[in-house]
């Protein structure tokens, strides 16, 4: 066996394990450390009886920031623009918690166990589900599950557009059509079929296509500046390290820091906060998250026009000719 097989051998070996290892990192550590950190919930009534509310999750070491709102319906509204998970409202019958199942199941969850431990044994308190998940999918597993093969075609589109050679314009062209039967058909599906989705269909659908797009141009851009190693970067940011710092399945905030907020500056991460707003709350708080994937889009777009012209560029220099050496004299 020759020294440079020997080497891509070796290379074969050690790579794949360090791969595994480096999946298992990304996808299992934030999972094993869910927890509410700097969790946004709302307080409601008057502050007498909200202020040792207040204390007591303070106590929680920074688990929860709290947000103080004059009475229930502006509780409500808060959960309702998305600038809360759920909120506990003082009434003379006891505390009653407001929580939104859509925004995330397992953060309404949280919430309930949360008041029911300021509560004496045995009392529950009374919840009322805001903004409730639909009854097609009340755990949320079509969004969480969904990401991922998301997360995949855009993957894909970009692969594939790499691999056929379209460069430029006729790239562009490609990963926007792509995206865009990717995102009728994942509304399709999504919604009309399996009734996961409840908001406005089109927009749905534009979400979904944006992500794609995103992911794709992302992975198209980086091979076009960086040749077939952008692929391996691609697959580095919107796989192993984006799909599981999302936090689509539970919440950013219950995530490890700062993975919680590096998930959000990707494009998955960003895609399943757009689509639980637009999916459920009517749009109300999607425009940072739309803000992300169309940075990422038109970086990635850029990359991939600015890709074809340097190839261009470097395909009509001419030539350098090489000298001809000059014959010595005969003495």
């Amino acid at each position: 066996m020759s020294a440079t097989a020997t080497r891509k051998t070796v290379s074969v070996i050690l790579l794949i394990p360090a791969v595994v290892a480096f999946a298992l990192w990304a996808f299992a550590w934030p999972a094993a450390r869910i927890a509410p950190r700097d969790l946004p919930i709302g307080l409601a009534g008057p502050a007498s009886v909200t202020t040792p509310l207040a204390q007591r999750l303070a106590e929680r070491d920074g688990a929860f920031e709290v947000h103080r709102y004059a009475d229930a319906a502006a509780a409500r509204a808060a959960i309702e623009d998305r600038a809360v998970y759920g909120a506990i409202v003082a009434t003379p019958r006891g505390p009653e918690l407001l929580t939104a199942s859509a925004a995330s199941p397992v953060v309404a969850g949280l919430l309930r166990e949360a008041v029911a431990a300021q509560l004496p044994a045995g009392t529950l308190p009374k919840v009322t589900d805001v903004v409730a998940a639909p009854s097609a999918d009340p755990r949320g597993a079509v969004l969480a599950a969904g990401l991922l093969p998301l997360a995949l075609a855009g993957a894909a589109s970009g692969v594939v557009t790499t691999m056929l050679g379209l460069r430029g314009a006729r790239a562009a062209v490609a990963l926007g059509g792509a995206a865009a039967l990717a995102g009728l058909t994942g509304a399709a599906l999504a919604d009309s079929w399996l009734g996961a989705f409840t908001g406005s269909w089109w927009s749905e659908a534009g979400v979904l296509a944006l992500t794609v797009l995103a992911v794709g141009s992302t992975f198209t851009g980086l091979a076009a500046l960086i040749g077939r190693p952008g692929l391996g970067l691609g697959a580095l940011l919107m796989i192993l390290l984006g799909n599981p710092f999302s936090g689509v399945s539970s919440a950013p905030e219950l995530l490890p820091a700062p993975v919680g907020t590096v998930g959000q500056w990707l494009p998955p991460g960003a895609a399943g906060t757009a689509l639980r707003s637009v999916a459920y709350f009517d749009g109300a708080g999607a425009g940072p998250a739309l803000l992300v994937l169309s940075a990422w889009t038109v970086a990635g777009l850029t990359a991939v026009l600015a890709g074809a012209r340097l190839g261009a560029a470097r395909t009509d220099a001419p030539a350098v000719p090489t000298p001809t050496p000059t014959p010595e004299p005969v003495a």
